[in-house]
């Protein structure tokens, strides 16, 4: 098992967009736990060949740690989360929840619960399909603006907020089956902002990463106003430390606040500690981050993100 491990770690540092190839980033924190258990009974077990197995769990946490080091407590953070004393009122500030419900979970109340439970004043929601739009409808009537954008498959939005908007606009930047949304806000007493929300087809059988890595990087660098203060919230059905997302943040100059906090995983929801981090939070500009928390379980087979965000004003 440990050459295997070490085989598929190796594989996975080819440059390639094959989705089997890029799958493998997904799992390099559970790959690295089960290593590190291997190499722990390779040391009390013994065993002819148990250095053979302790060299190959080595090097498969060295390379894995290698690629989620931003993500770990020792590297150094992005954001400074929580706010300063006498900073709030030179800001405004709003708080903002993204949720992959999935499409065939029937549970429409535990999502509606937790969004009731923490009220955010923006709100994304991924993998709605009509029916979903219908029984969200009491809660979306208490928003002022909604954008519904139902598909039966698995790549519908719903996007709701107390902001006020600017405009809103729903691009297929890749595929005509994996919108974006974009949103320009006007908070108040502060300058607009933009929203990104994006939800890209994950790397599976006969779904290979161009477009996916083509929509995460077209979602950054073609926001419609173009203004320097924005976020992106989503499932990106991607890991933050992929090449793909690494380039969409060093080159939009997005800010993450888990760097240097942890991955935060947020799938498969019920095993969060053999999970990974799908659903991410960024931000750019001149906004700052006040908190970030992944939501407990809701039906779902994706954790809910919540944060708390302030524009200069």
């Amino acid at each position: 098992m440990a050459i295997a491990m070490l085989a598929a770690v190796l594989i996975s540092l080819i440059p390639s967009d094959k989705w089997f190839i890029r799958a493998l980033d997904l799992v390099r924190e559970p790959m690295s736990y089960l290593a590190g258990l291997l190499l722990l009974l390779s040391l009390l077990l013994g065993g002819s060949r148990r250095w053979m197995t302790i060299a190959a769990c080595v090097l498969v946490i060295v390379i894995n740690f290698w690629r989620i080091w931003p993500y770990s407590f020792l590297a150094e953070t992005q954001l400074a989360l929580g706010e300063q004393e006498g900073e709030a009122a030179a800001k405004q500030c709003f708080s903002a929840m993204s949720v992959n419900v999935k499409v065939e979970n029937e549970q429409y109340a535990l999502i509606i619960n937790q969004v009731r439970r923490h009220d955010p004043d923006l709100l994304f929601l991924m993998e709605t399909d009509s029916r979903w739009v219908e029984n969200l409808e009491p809660l979306l009537s208490e928003y002022d603006h909604v954008d519904r954008h139902p598909q039966p498959d698995a790549f519908g939005l719903v996007f709701a907020t107390r902001l006020p908007v600017v405009r809103t606009n729903v691009v297929e930047n890749t595929h005509r089956d994996t919108p974006t949304l974009y949103a320009t806000l006007q908070p108040a007493e502060s300058r607009p902002i933009e929203f990104i929300g994006l939800h890209p087809k994950p790397p599976l059988p006969d779904w290979n990463t161009e477009l996916r890595d083509e929509n995460i990087a077209n979602a950054g660098v073609q926001t419609p106003d173009r203004l320097p203060d924005a976020f992106v919230m989503g499932d990106f059905n991607d890991v933050p430390w992929s090449r793909t997302t690494t380039e969409f943040r060093s080159t939009g100059d997005w800010r993450d606040p888990r760097i240097g906090r942890g991955t935060y995983p947020t799938f498969p929801a019920d095993v969060l500690l053999l999970g990974w981090p799908l659903d991410q939070l960024l931000v750019k500009g001149e906004l700052e981050v006040v908190s970030f928390e992944i939501l407990p379980d809701n039906g779902s087979d994706h954790r809910g993100i919540l944060a708390n965000i302030c524009a200069p004003t």
